[in-house]
């Protein structure tokens, strides 16, 4: 890995920097969190500026509608736009960082010509329909079932924890066609419509109040054949595809955040008079250290990622495993440093220290995460 930038790195960044400095002031105010479609619109605004910028899906293949660019040109994009505070990818993430992604890599050029472009453009959103209410962290016994009736697939089930099902035009569907083969053989990735007949979107509420979630179920939904990604019944497979990018980098831009972040607390500590504080000196700098060293395994798994094909490793459950503990104990060292009283009244620190109590949970649990790294990288046999 080569930490080192390049004279026309050094000029991608320039340009990125006066770029964003420019287009910035002019955004719209950010609508409510719970105003998803005014979200959506927001969102979707911002990617229409990044893709008419040549910014969109940067890293993406040239063949998928990217640019083509280094991963080193990707994390300086991650790094500038964050450290300009621009908006995150919101409502796009599932189509940009987790669906887009998986087709560029599995899907047959129709599949990739449909698909990308509108997700590159913010035209289209994605959601994951992955989990169920009996099949979470064991994935692989999810029970929503897909039987062939000619050029289509006849889908019923439910699905739990769907993310932005409420404003997404597709969901990344994973299904059973093959209920008596072994679990993991017997599932097929499908692109599902949700305006489809027989589709309905329950938002679920979330501790923080939003709604980002839902319940979606399927009453035999018809969805065409020609939108299965990967061979039938080799679901599982194309889910690992999936599941390493949202490990690997779906995550990449927060560590930057999370450095501001750390940044900000010091900042406020120095200014209320808890920095007198040397437990909390301590801890800070213990947390300045494992941001940083996250955000040299992120270079690392970016350029593996690059010299693999393009598709994160396992190298993805480390920084996972690694990112949500300590993103929790940043916002721990939140509420320390600004007392209960200023959670309650900054809405935002409030919503964040929230969203850092699901990231031991969200895209694969603490748990599933050590086993991977326990079984696949460190060759430990598996428990029983």
């Amino acid at each position: 890995m080569d930490l080192t930038y390049t004279e026309e790195e050094q000029e991608f960044r320039a340009r990125l920097r006066a770029w964003l400095a420019v287009v910035l002031p002019g955004l719209p105010a950010r609508p409510s969190p719970d105003d998803w479609p005014g979200r959506r619109a927001y969102d979707a605004g911002w990617q229409r500026r990044l893709y008419d910028a040549g910014y969109a899906g940067l890293h993406w293949p040239l063949d998928a509608g990217g640019r083509g660019a280094t991963p080193t040109q990707h994390l300086i994009f991650l790094e500038e736009t964050e450290r300009a505070g621009a908006p995150y990818v919101g409502a796009n993430f599932v189509g940009l960082l987790h669906a887009g992604p998986t087709i560029a890599a599995e899907g047959t050029p129709e599949q990739r010509a449909r698909w990308l472009p509108p997700v590159l453009r913010g035209d289209e959103v994605w959601c994951q329909g992955f989990s169920e209410p009996d099949a979470g962290s064991d994935l692989a016994s999810l029970r929503t079932r897909a039987v062939r009736d000619g050029d289509a697939y006849v889908v019923t089930g439910s699905k739990v924890w769907t993310s932005h099902a409420e404003v997404a035009d597709w969901c990344e569907l994973l299904v059973r066609t093959d209920p008596d083969a072994p679990k993991h053989r017997g599932i097929s990735w499908l692109a599902m419509p949700m305006d489809a007949p027989g589709v309905t979107v329950r938002p679920l509420r979330t501790l923080a109040g939003s709604t980002e979630f839902a319940e979606v179920f399927l009453d035999e939904v018809r969805v065409p054949v020609a939108n299965r990604v990967g061979a039938q019944n080799d679901g599982w497979r194309v889910t690992m595809v999936t599941l390493s990018f949202e490990r690997g980098t779906a995550f990449v831009g927060e560590v930057v955040a999370c450095r501001r972040t750390l940044g900000e607390l010091a900042r406020r500590a120095k200014e209320n008079g808890s920095w007198d504080d040397p437990v909390l000196r301590r801890r800070m700098g213990r947390l300045y250290g494992e941001f940083g060293a996250l955000w040299r395994l992120t270079q690392w798994n970016v350029s593996e990622a690059e010299r693999s094909g393009g598709v994160p490793g396992t190298g993805g459950s480390v920084f996972k495993l690694a990112y949500s503990h300590a993103r929790q104990e940043l916002y721990d060292t939140a509420a320390q440093v600004l007392g209960a009283g200023s959670l309650v009244l900054d809405e935002e620190w409030t919503l964040d220290r929230l969203s850092s109590l699901s990231y031991t949970i969200a895209a694969g649990t603490s748990q599933i995460q050590r086993n991977i790294v326990a079984e696949r990288i460190l060759g430990l046999p598996k428990g029983r």
